[in-house]
Order: C-alpha cells, then structure tokens, then sequence
C-alpha cells in the first residue's frame, strides 16, 4: 500500500522529530522535514506532499505567508494544509483558515489528536467520490462539480479544494437544513475534532468569493446552512 506523504514545516527540530517518528510508526506515512517557509515552497515545488502541517512561527517567511502563496498557485491550491503553532487565540485560528488552512492545533497538543486530524484530513482528500457527478445551473451561478469549475455572472471563481466540497455538499442538499455538524462531518471528514467555527469562517468566505450568488448559502441561526434556488 502506497503511504502518504506529509512534509512538516517547523523549525523547532524536537518537535518536528516528534511529529514525523508518530506518524511514521503506523506505517501509512512518509514524513519530510523542513525548518522554514522559503524551504516548503520550495519542497511542495519539488515533490508536492499529500497534506502539509505547517507552523506560523518560521523563518525567512511565515507560516501565514506560506499558506497564502500556496493557495494562490495551481499545483497546491487544493493541497490540505493543517496549521500547527502556538497562537491560540480565536483571532490568529480565523486568519490561519482564512488564508485557507484545513485545520487548525494548538501547541501544546496531544499527538494522538493531531494523528486522528491527519488521518482524517488524508480520508477526506483521497477518498473516492461516491457522489454522482452533476452541475447546478442557476440565475447568476453555475457549478460544474465533475469539471471541478465554478462560475458566477460567467465570470470564474477560484475557490479552495474546502470551500468547493463545501458548496457542493450545500447544493447537493438545496432547500434543506444542513447542520454544522454535518458539514464537519462530511466535508471535513471527522467528527468535532475541529470547531464548528471552521465551518463559519468557511461559509463565510465562500459567500464573499461567490459574490451576488452569496445570498443563496442561507444561515438558519441555531441550525446551520441552507443553499436555496
């Protein structure tokens, strides 16, 4: 069986050992180690991984920075990134799924937690999608999910590999009620091991990407979300 691989962007040495020896010793990874933000651009260029944890707190460029350019280029914009630092307040969690990050750990932390968030994330992108292929034509969006291209007023929007299983979980769901737990579940691909506030910030930069199409992700307070024609 072909193992994942995980490039490891953190520049305290210990911990990054820590982290690569874990997710080794199950067997199902391959772990690479990189102690900046110019070096894991500069890795995902060589050999792009299939997630990355990556750190805020890095030289020569930071982790926030990195995460950034990563999305904004087409060989790992859809690349799951999980962020790993020491910033816990709810201010740095929201601008790190911001600026895209799948996930969000808090040092300290428990190995075992950010094992199961790894796992989940790699389940998630790798697993086969057993959805039947379709696209939403709608007044002023159009979704393409088997082409993976959405557009709005004929302009094309470039969305994260999140934000677009996202909408089209939404969509596939239309006129109803999806919960927030739902969503973490089956976009996210595991049970409230994130908080429900990833899914806000999520929704919430969907909408401001899809523009005048925005208003058709409703919120129904108390529940969660709802695409409505």
């Amino acid at each position: 069986m072909q193992k994942h691989r995980v490039l490891i962007v953190e520049d305290e040495q210990d911990i990054a050992d820590l982290i690569k020896h874990t997710l080794e010793r199950g067997g199902g990874a391959e772990a690479e180690v990189v102690g900046s933000g110019d070096a894991a651009l500069k890795a995902v260029s060589a050999r792009p991984p299939d997630l990355i944890i990556l750190d805020l707190n890095l030289p020569v460029i930071g982790g926030l920075e990195v995460c950034r350019l990563l999305r904004q280029r087409s060989d790992s914009r859809h690349l799951p990134i999980i962020m790993l630092t020491a910033k816990s307040g709810e201010g740095d969690r929201v601008a790190g799924l911001e600026q895209g990050a799948d996930d969000y750990v808090t040092k300290p932390f428990s190995l075992r937690e950010l094992t199961a968030r790894v796992k989940a994330v790699l389940r998630r992108s790798t697993a086969p999608d057993e959805r039947p292929a379709s696209v939403y034509t709608g007044q002023r969006l159009i979704a393409d999910f088997d082409a993976v291209a959405v557009a709005v007023d004929g302009a094309p929007v470039r969305l994260t590999r999140r934000e677009f299983e996202l909408l089209r979980y939404l969509v596939q769901n239309k006129n109803r009620v999806v919960s927030r737990d739902k969503l973490l579940e089956r976009v996210w691909g595991y049970d409230r091991l994130v908080e429900t506030r990833s899914v806000d910030v999520h929704v919430g930069r969907l909408r401001q990407k899809l523009g005048a199409a925005g208003h058709q992700i409703e919120t129904a307070v108390g529940l969660g979300y709802r695409f409505i024609d």
